[in-house]
This record gives structure tokens, C-alpha cells and sequence, in this order.
């Protein structure tokens, strides 16, 4: 079992690079930050970008994996985004990890002035999207054509640091992003069901686990070469005590998860918690790993 963290970008760089470099010392295997334009009831708050963001990340810490929490085609184009990702990639010495999913509805899906999309096409547009991310990645120079994207000879030199690419961790709840993941994806990351009642998540996650298996299975791969990822803060924070947060290790590896996700204790408002909390679990972390 492995052990992230997500940093919400809303510090400036001091404060951010040295959350950074606290969850590298504190011993966590992986740390992300979501890629949004504006979130929830936090979007007039401080909020930088994405990109920056994790290449801050990247040059304070030597051993951390990183990634997007997660990217989507809401307001990205495959082509220029994929240089980004190579840049991450390199910057951090082949630590980087693309997380992607179809993306929401809100603030992201309006800014650019279209109108909000149907979740059928916004998986419509995240199959195209990781499609054409995949060929990019992989090769030299592309050109590809479809409903949604477009590339014309984009180059991509000198490529990945981790070949044929770096990993793709598709977040999926419905069965098509699942099989999406279960097609393209070398993890695939879930949120379980929107529910208050701590047991229905878990019987959610169960048969989310379960239609996963189903989806592998279809797409002819071998489940030991694809890892589970379990956002485990709905519905509530699961860092609120070392104890409970030891609990739903438990209940995920139960499940075959291969990694859990959790955030950094907020003060107030979304993930509202306290940090030192993560100074507790830290401490029990090869414990949890198995």
C-alpha cells in the first residue's frame, strides 16, 4: 500500500514548497495537487496554477512522486498539455504521474465562454483526450484528427524520461470511464459514490472494485500490472485521527486498492482538519505499507 497527499495550489511558493518537502521527510510516496481554474466556494480565494505549482514541487523534493489531482480537457488541449507533462516529467527526473478524468461541471466548463457539457460528451471529449495524450507521449511527431482535438505534426523531443511514457492514472466512477481505464490507464483512481453514510461508500467502493476487475478482464490485462488508486476523504476527512485513517487503509487494501489518496488538513472549510494529524500517520506508515 502506498500512502499521497493532496496540497490544494492556494499558498505561495514559500509555504508551498515547504509543504512539499514535509511530505517527502514525513515518508508519503506520493504527493498531488488539483488542476483547476476555480473550485467550489473556494474559487475568490488565492489559487495558482497547476503546472508551476507542481514544478515547484518538483525541484523541492528528490524522491516524491507527483501528479494532477486530476487534469481534464475542461479547459486543456492535448497538444500543448502534453509538452508540460513531458517538462514535469523531466524536471522531476521521471517522478511524474498524470491523474485525468472527464472533468466537472462549474467553474472549468464555463470559463472559456462554451456551454457546459453532458456528462456523455464529456466522456466523449476525456476518450479523445486521453487517446490522443497516449500517442503524443509515446511518439516523436503526431498528427491525429478527431470530434474534439486535433494535432498537426506536434513534436514531442526528446520525450518521456520514463518510457514509452509516464503513467496515466484515469479517475473514473461511471462503467465508461471505467473501461477507459481499464483500456489506457496503468492505475485507475476513484472517488466511491457521493453518500454521507460511511457504509454505502464502502459497499460502493466494493462494487466499483468488483466492476474494475470486469473491465480488466475485457481489455485482455493482467490486474498486477495496473495499480487501484482511493480517494479516501468522502464523506468525511480521513486524517481526522492516525487511528481512523489506519482503518480505512485497512478497509482499502481489503479491497485490493494498491494506493490511497488523502489531502492536507485544511483550517477551515473543504478538508477541514488538523495537520499535525499527518505527523501521527506519518509515523505509522510502514506499518500501513504492509
Amino acid at each position: 500500500m502506498r500512502i499521497g497527499v493532496v496540497v490544494l495550489p492556494e499558498h505561495r511558493a514559500a509555504e508551498m514548497a515547504a509543504r512539499w518537502r514535509a511530505l517527502e521527510a514525513m515518508g508519503f510516496d506520493h504527493g498531488w495537487t488539483y488542476d483547476h481554474l476555480a473550485w467550489r466556494d473556494l474559487a475568490d480565494d488565492p489559487w495558482f496554477a497547476t503546472v508551476p505549482t507542481l514544478t515547484l514541487a518538483a525541484v523541492s523534493t528528490t524522491r516524491l512522486r507527483l501528479g494532477t489531482w486530476v487534469a481534464s480537457p475542461n479547459f486543456r488541449h492535448p497538444v500543448p498539455f502534453a509538452k508540460e507533462l513531458m517538462s514535469l516529467d523531466d524536471i522531476s527526473s521521471g517522478r511524474f504521474v498524470l491523474g485525468v478524468g472527464a472533468g466537472g461541471g462549474g467553474w472549468d466548463a464555463e470559463v472559456l465562454g462554451s456551454p457546459e457539457l453532458t456528462p456523455g460528451r464529456r466522456m466523449d471529449r476525456l476518450e479523445e483526450f486521453v487517446e490522443l495524450l497516449d500517442l503524443l507521449l509515446r511518439q516523436g511527431e503526431t498528427t491525429w484528427s478527431g470530434a474534439w482535438f486535433s494535432a498537426v505534426r506536434a513534436r514531442m523531443h526528446p520525450g518521456c524520461v520514463q518510457q514509452p511514457r509516464l503513467p496515466f492514472v484515469v479517475a473514473a466512477n461511471a462503467p465508461r470511464g471505467v473501461r477507459l481505464a481499464a483500456r489506457l490507464g496503468d492505475g485507475w483512481a476513484t472517488t466511491g459514490p457521493a453518500t454521507d453514510d460511511r457504509q454505502q461508500w464502502w459497499d460502493g467502493v466494493r462494487v466499483a472494485a468488483d466492476g474494475f476487475d470486469l473491465a480488466l478482464a475485457d481489455a485482455g490485462r493482467d490486474p498486477a500490472d495496473v495499480d487501484r488508486y482511493l480517494s479516501v476523504d468522502v464523506p468525511d476527512l480521513a486524517v481526522s485521527s492516525a487511528g481512523h485513517f489506519a482503518d480505512v487503509v485497512g478497509l482499502a487494501a481489503g479491497l485490493g486498492f494498491t494506493d490511497v489518496v488523502t489531502h492536507w488538513p485544511r483550517a477551515t472549510g473543504p478538508y477541514a482538519g488538523d495537520a499535525g494529524v499527518l505527523q501521527q500517520v506519518a509515523a505509522d506508515l510502514d506499518v500501513m505499507r504492509g
